[in-house]
């Protein structure tokens, strides 16, 4: 029997429990990733994601196990990106974030496994000073009523101010949800529909076509207000995005959007100027991220696929 010395034991335990505390560490970035990374699908239900919380949504997906959910979040499934559209998480953020949601999952089971371990401080009950690990025991399972799914359930894109049916489009300032009802200033506003009327007409978005609008001089963009003389840096290029599949690819046009906006406004913080450094997908778009930064808030919405995706592939001849 070989007998280890008080030194060589608290070394081993030390080390030990600093491995713990490294994945503990992890799993406390948990909330903090959701909140920055995940809220915005998994607070609403956005494209079939598992809301938080709600246990009936993570039901099935418990059954899977940790491992194949963390494996999924990483590679992307169904609606969702590759992990949740935050390529700078790494495989122990996913992890964790993956572990916080399946705690507030609701069954007790896939909160905490039994044998949990307590790490207690350095310096704690031990003559050595090593860390100390207690099993935990399992907490019991509760059962909770079945959930059953609302029909007024928030539909995809609820949340796009410019999808809204025709009761609700252009909204006075007052009931827009825009501007703050309680300032004096928001009731002399002019109303949309009234500043909106002599302008060409859209089938989308607030029925405005603003690119035509712009074309015909029924506005201008006031590129001087800081300087009278400033004039407008226009960029006739066209960048075209290929897509997989039979979709058409994306044509953006960068004079249409630079006669409005500088180039500052986009780049670098939406995209990065580089050939193959911005992720772009129509999940990250939906949840106001690049493209989504501006168009379903101020510009026409995602559901006029035609005007991005306008040039169709070239047919491949078959023989």
């Amino acid at each position: 029997m070989n007998v280890l010395s008080n030194k060589s034991v608290a070394i081993a335990v030390s080390a030990f429990a600093l491995s713990l505390q490294a994945g503990m560490s992890h799993a406390a970035n948990g909330p903090a990733i959701y909140a920055t990374s995940c809220v915005s699908c998994h607070a609403t239900g956005v494209l079939g994601a598992p809301k938080l919380g709600v246990e009936i949504d993570w039901r099935s997906r418990l059954d899977k196990g940790l491992d194949t959910l963390v494996k999924n979040a990483i590679n992307g499934i169904n609606a969702m990106p590759p992990r949740g559209g935050n390529a700078t998480l790494t495989d122990a953020d996913v992890r964790a974030v993956v572990e916080f949601m399946m705690s507030r999952a609701g069954p007790a089971s896939a909160k905490e496994p039994a044998g949990t371990v307590v790490v207690a401080a350095a310096g704690g009950n031990s003559r050595t000073g090593a860390v100390v690990a207690k099993p935990r025991a399992a907490a019991p399972e509760k059962k909770k009523p079945v959930q059953k799914k609302s029909r007024t359930a928030q539909k995809v894109n609820s949340f796009n101010r410019l999808l809204k049916p025709p009761s609700q489009r252009n909204l006075p300032p007052m009931k827009d949800g825009i501007h703050d009802p309680a300032n004096d200033g928001t009731a002399v506003l002019q109303h949309p529909r009234e500043a909106f009327s002599a302008l060409p007409k859209a089938n989308s978005g607030n029925r405005v076509d603003w690119v035509e609008a712009l074309e015909q001089g029924d506005v201008q963009p006031r590129f001087d207000l800081e300087d009278e003389n400033r004039k407008p840096v226009v960029l006739d290029l066209n960048i075209v995005r290929e897509v997989k599949g039979s979709m058409p690819d994306v044509v953006y046009p960068h004079k249409q959007h630079t006669e409005w906006l500088d180039c500052s406004n986009c780049h670098p913080s939406i995209f990065i100027p580089k050939k193959g450094a911005n992720n772009i997908s129509m999940a990250g778009i939906l949840l106001g991220e690049k493209c989504g930064v501006c168009h379903g808030k101020v510009a026409f919405p995602v559901s006029e696929c035609r005007k991005c995706h306008s040039k169709n592939k070239a047919k491949v001849s078959r023989k």
